[in-house]
């Protein structure tokens, strides 16, 4: 025990916060590889528009439950076991489904069902990243942390061309060898942050306490309609913009793709923010610029240059939203249940993702239009808006350290 408490005291902070958010990368990676292939499989099986949502969605909903257990079991064994033990599992679903798990609806579902494991490494690194850094530096850490979102992007922009030059299962047997090669390094080189407190209390009992929190349910509110828009448009947006604009799908993956990177680089400059003034402030100016970019877009005006400003708008609003979220769980939850806090936030936040594709599915394939869903989500963040300014605002937890 005294060696490995040595080993931890000696790790640097940067360090440990470098290697969790390349692993929540890496596990995002993994998590998103369906979604650019959505329309590929669509044409090959004869999906139907729900279908084709439903496919992109159950590994988001998988994913977002999975972090309520995985959470708990974080604040109990820490990041140094979690993060190896989710990238191992998360292979299993990947080769699956690049091997044989894609000639029918059923296998791929089932595919994505496990698939789900690898989005459940976020409530890995929040609890990991927020027990090395003090209070004061949190909302940074964990925005820098959240960065990790990317890995959708890197899936965006390499699953269909590594598909085009090679064959379907390339993708999944690079993504299988980096979650190994990764899950060896994280066992390795990560430590536990030497004052991690480690609850002793059972699961059952410390998940029902995380529930009687009212920051709980304030940040899994808030998260739900950040986070879970962009989560919704990256799975979604290939999609929307091949069916709404005729766009290729090489074209609307790199567009999905900018839009995740511009969400990924305004996630930290969220926390950062909430780290100086208060995080609802932060969340209030981020819900509102929503509010103004859904609005625009559910006039399906032209992508150039309205369309392409609304959607990059709505990109940075939710990424800081996002970080700002975590800011807030980060200065308010009691050191041992951060992991819990955020299982069920994260959660909240992989399930506001899971509704809007299926939705703005059963939408187009009834009006062939995206604006009434669109409108849908402007209504959604107004509410949530006011949500922030008349509750979460008015009550401040002391900071906890």
């Amino acid at each position: 025990m005294s060696t490995t408490r040595n080993r931890a005291a000696g790790a640097k902070p940067g360090v440990m916060l470098a290697l969790a958010t390349i692993g929540f990368a890496v596990n995002f990676w993994a998590w998103a590889l369906l979604s650019p292939l959505a329309t590929r499989f669509t044409a090959a099986l004869h999906l139907s528009s729900l279908q084709q949502s439903l496919l992109v969605a159950v590994p988001v909903v998988v994913g977002s439950l999975g972090r309520i257990p995985v959470g708990a079991l974080t604040d109990r064994f820490g990041g140094r076991i979690m993060f190896p033990l989710v990238s191992i599992s998360t292979i299993v679903p990947v080769l699956y489904l690049g091997l044989v798990g894609h000639d029918s609806l059923t296998a791929i579902l089932v595919g994505g069902f496990f698939l789900g494991i690898g989005g459940t490494a976020f409530a890995v690194g929040v609890p990991f990243v927020n027990a090395w850094f003090p209070p004061e530096r949190r909302g940074f850490a964990v925005g820098v942390f959240g960065m990790g979102m990317g890995g959708t992007a890197i899936s965006a922009l390499t699953t269909v061309k590594l598909v085009d030059a090679n064959s379907l299962r390339t993708p999944f047997l690079i993504t299988a060898a980096v979650l190994a090669f990764y899950a060896v390094v994280a066992w390795l080189v990560l430590r536990d942050a030497p004052g991690r407190v480690v609850p002793a209390t059972p699961l059952a009992a410390r998940l029902g306490s995380t529930l009687r929190l009212r920051i709980t349910w304030q940040a899994a509110a808030l998260y739900a309609v950040a986070f879970g828009g962009y989560v919704a448009f990256s799975v979604y947006l290939p999609a929307y913009l091949k069916n709404g604009y005729g766009l290729t799908q090489a074209d609307a993956a790199n567009r999905m793709a900018g839009f995740v990177l511009l969400a990924v680089l305004m996630r930290p400059v969220g926390g950062w923010l909430a780290d100086r003034v208060a995080a609802s402030r932060v969340l209030a100016g981020s819900l509102g610029v929503v509010v103004l970019g859904a609005l625009a877009q559910s006039f399906t005006p032209g992508l150039a240059p309205v369309g392409t400003i609304a959607f990059l708008a709505m990109a940075a609003a939710l990424g800081a939203g996002s970080g700002a979220t975590f800011a807030l769980v980060a200065q308010r939850a009691p050191a041992a249940q951060v992991g819990s806090v955020t299982g069920v936030v994260g959660a909240a936040g992989g399930l506001g993702g899971f509704v809007p594709p299926l939705v703005m599915g059963a939408i187009y394939g009834s009006f062939h239009s995206y604006g009434i869903g669109l409108a849908l989500l402007a209504v959604v963040a107004l509410a949530a808006l006011a949500f922030d300014l008349l509750a979460v605002g008015r009550h401040r937890e002391p900071i906890t350290a």
